[in-house]
């Protein structure tokens, strides 16, 4: 089986007077299809670098980024737009739902960038928000409802192309524990149920039960890689981590720790 997401050695370094400022360090990690994994880590860990590097919008130092068995570094910047477009699917934190458009209409709206606004593609999006539970408020506009509701349509139009990969940037993070547990349960099923791969940055920890496995990020590192059935205190306490074997990850041991 092909893996969706694979990055290997990638590191991001900016100049800052004088020198460089390395804001992700060698991280390597692999995405099955139908995994979902939490990015994790305190602020200036490189989590947000590594999410852009992810998504295409910025390009790595040096390392590799391979997405559904496409090399991103062979393509041009052109090729990478629309690869973003066609392969790649954003939950952020702030929805950015357009306001003037209703939730049916902004979930379409990326079907029309990408030139596949049909019949297929509206009866998808359609099926999508009903699946989402929101079958009766498809044709409301984003003021008229709750945040949850606009974090589902976000995560409908995210998923709406198929993409291969799923990047969710601080999810839940406007959003009441009860909210925020139920859109990160249906992030997690719909990316298991549909065969996307799916990475979440959270700062909340209660929200990793969810995910197959953690990634934690420090210092631009990858510094450890956990399941959710260990002790989530391995955060804050190297020495309590149970790790993950490098041949799981299938990686080096040397890019493990």
């Amino acid at each position: 089986m092909t893996l969706a997401l694979e990055a290997k050695s990638v590191v991001k370094q900016y100049p800052v007077g004088s020198g460089t400022v390395t804001a992700v360090d060698g991280a390597s990690f692999r995405l099955q299809p139908g995994e979902f994994v939490a990015l994790v880590g305190p602020s200036g860990s490189g989590k947000t670098t590594m999410l852009a590097i992810l998504a295409t919008l910025l390009a790595p130092t040096s390392g590799s980024i391979v997405i559904g068995g496409q090399d991103l570094a062979d393509m041009s910047q052109k090729e990478r737009t629309r690869f973003r477009r066609r392969n790649i699917g954003f939950t952020f934190q702030d929805n950015n739902l357009v306001s003037y458009l209703t939730a049916l209409e902004n979930v379409e709206l990326m079907l029309r960038l990408n030139g596949e606004f049909n019949a297929a593609g509206r009866k998808r999006a359609r099926e999508l928000l009903a699946l989402l539970g929101l079958e009766e408020r498809m044709n409301v506009l984003p003021r008229q409802l709750s945040g949850g509701q606009q974090q589902r349509v976000a995560i409908a139009r995210s998923l709406i192309n198929r993409p291969t990969l799923l990047l969710a940037d601080e999810p839940t993070a406007s959003l009441d524990t009860e909210r925020a547990i139920q859109v990160v349960e249906t992030l997690a099923s719909l990316v298991h149920e549909q065969g996307h791969a799916g990475i979440m940055v959270t700062h909340d920890l209660r929200m990793v039960e969810f995910a197959d496995r953690i990634i934690h990020m420090l210092d631009g590192r990858v510094e450890r890689i956990i399941t959710p059935q260990d002790d989530l205190s391995c955060l804050a306490d190297p020495a309590a981590c149970r790790l993950i074997t490098p041949d799981v990850l299938g990686i080096e041991a040397s890019t493990a720790a």
